[in-house]
């Protein structure tokens, strides 16, 4: 029955802007699809589809496309593959998450499992060279899947000449057109700046440069509670850091439920991280050995310093949109940059779409994946889908947060009557026997129709558990779906069967 009701979906996305597609002459327009058939090739130098950035979104486009048949080619700035996510954010973030709490188990949990150390000390050179490896390893396999599948790989900076025309200058400062029916801007987002703060990748330092110290610093100051922020500042205080987080809002994470924010806070400062919430950065003197923020009230007051050796400045990030060319073809963006398009990714330039961080929606990499892999659908004459509202979020600390659907203050805003069910780690057999039993899952379902509407679950492996719950939304699942579903026994998982048999009805184990 669930197969049947997702079938009958629309299979289109649906992008949020000002206005819809059908209201404006600009989207007007209609497509001739007839030569896209699989295998097809153009006789001259054009192709099929043009993708500017090969980070998540550009390159999952291109090998998607070409699988279709499409004469696709990639351009990418960089001169690797993978973009922010590959290079200098996801992956090489996850590298360190995960060397660095190996390090802090060592230390702290090891000796309760029977193993001990005469001493454990960071090796910090050799935690990067394993995250440096990690990024190459990966990279090079993009470019493998491009000969795979036949994707032509243009190494250089492009912007449009034309709305079929995009000139690269490449990394040897040579000059080449290359020229596509349907071209896709994929460029993804770079850091957000402060008002009065310069970042020099030395003392201050966007997530990249926090992912690339040489040393250990003494104490961190983390502009930013956001995931990114957190993220790192974890790194750094399993490390040895001393991590302050200051942040303008009045709490951490403000996307994240209400609830479990606040057992995640608290899991935080047990982790020694200090936070200086409803806080704001006024100034900043770099002109000693360290730096000195001037700090004061969200809403005024009086000014106070922070010293510290290194801050990293985690306010979110913006579409990369300007030096495109975007203006010279006319299309639109909106305030912030972003370019806006309909519900086919199409922008108000005919043959112009654009995917990923430079639209609206999250700022993920799996989303822009999912992006790339509709638009070219589309381009093809198949259907696309994408549901903004289905999107995982995951925090990768420890524990890590996940989440999937809405929050219960946003089910709360809507005037839905509600069910919640609340499961904790403590109470899970394999949490206990792992002795890392700190988190729990909350499942908030319709009352009258017990449809599951949200999914919030922090645990040492969220990540990985949500994916249950991201399916059960996406086909409409009652939590007495997942309730009653055999769960292997002991796993981590049976906390979101007893959580969602909590919704419903009552738990077992509890």
């Amino acid at each position: 029955m669930a197969m049947a009701s997702f079938a009958r979906r629309k299979a289109y996305l649906l992008v949020s802007r000002k206005g819809s597609a059908s209201s404006s002459d600009a989207f007007k327009y209609s497509y001739s699809l007839t030569n896209f058939s699989r295998g097809f090739a153009s006789g001259s130098d054009e192709n099929d589809v043009v993708i500017i950035g090969g980070g998540p979104g550009g390159y999952v486009a291109a090998i998607k496309a070409a699988q279709l048949g499409l004469k696709t080619t990639c351009i990418e700035k960089r001169g690797a593959l993978g973009g922010t996510c590959l290079n200098v954010g996801c992956i090489p973030s996850k590298a360190l998450l995960h060397s660095s709490h190996m390090y802090h188990e060592a230390i702290h949990s090891f000796a309760n499992h029977g193993v001990k150390f005469p001493s454990v000390e960071v090796d910090l050179p050799a935690m990067m060279a394993q995250k440096d490896k990690a990024v190459s390893n990966l990279t090079r396999g993009i470019e493998g899947l491009f000969k795979k599948n036949k994707v032509t790989y243009v190494k250089g900076y492009g912007k449009f000449i034309s709305p079929s025309e995009v000139s690269v200058e490449g990394l040897e400062g040579e000059n080449t057109v290359v020229k596509g029916k349907h071209i896709i801007v994929a460029t993804g987002s770079d850091v957000k700046s402060l008002p009065g703060i310069t970042i020099d990748e030395k003392r201050i330092v966007s997530s990249t440069g926090a992912l690339a110290l040489t040393e250990i610093p003494k104490k961190l100051v983390v502009i930013g509670a956001g995931y990114i922020g957190l993220e790192m500042g974890s790194v750094w205080g399993r490390l040895g850091s001393e991590v302050t987080v200051v942040e303008f809002a009045s709490d951490i994470v403000p996307t994240m439920d209400g609830e479990i924010r606040k057992h995640f806070q608290r899991s935080l400062e047990k982790q020694k991280m200090k936070f200086m919430l409803k806080t704001k950065v006024v100034g900043v003197n770099t002109s000693g050995d360290g730096v000195k923020l001037t700090i004061e009230p969200a809403a005024g007051g009086e000014q106070t310093t922070l010293e510290a050796d290194v801050v990293l400045v985690s306010a979110g990030r913006t579409p990369f949109t300007a030096g495109l060319g975007l203006d010279k073809i006319g299309v639109e963006t909106d305030k912030v940059g972003r370019i806006l398009v309909n519900e086919r990714f199409v922008s108000n330039v005919p043959g112009v779409y654009a995917i990923g961080d430079v639209i609206p929606g999250p700022m993920l990499a799996h989303k822009a994946e999912e992006d790339g892999v509709a638009c070219v659908e589309f381009i093809a004459g198949k259907h696309g889908h994408v549901d903004y509202d289905k999107v995982p979020g995951v925090v990768y600390t420890h524990p890590e947060v996940a989440s999937v659907g809405k929050t219960e203050e946003q089910v709360k805003e809507l005037g839905i009557a509600y069910r919640v069910g609340k499961f904790p780690f403590l109470a899970n057999s394999r949490a206990k026997a792992i002795d890392d039993a700190e988190g729990i899952v909350k499942i908030v379902a319709d009352k009258e129709t017990d449809k599951i509407l949200g999914v919030h679950i922090m645990a040492p492996n969220a990540g990985e558990l949500i994916h249950e719950a991201v399916l059960a939304i996406n086909y409409d699942a009652s939590s007495e779906d997942i309730a009653r579903v055999c769960h292997a026994h002991p796993t981590m998982s049976e906390a979101l069967k007893e959580a969602a048999m909590a919704t419903y009805d009552k738990p077992i184990h509890i």
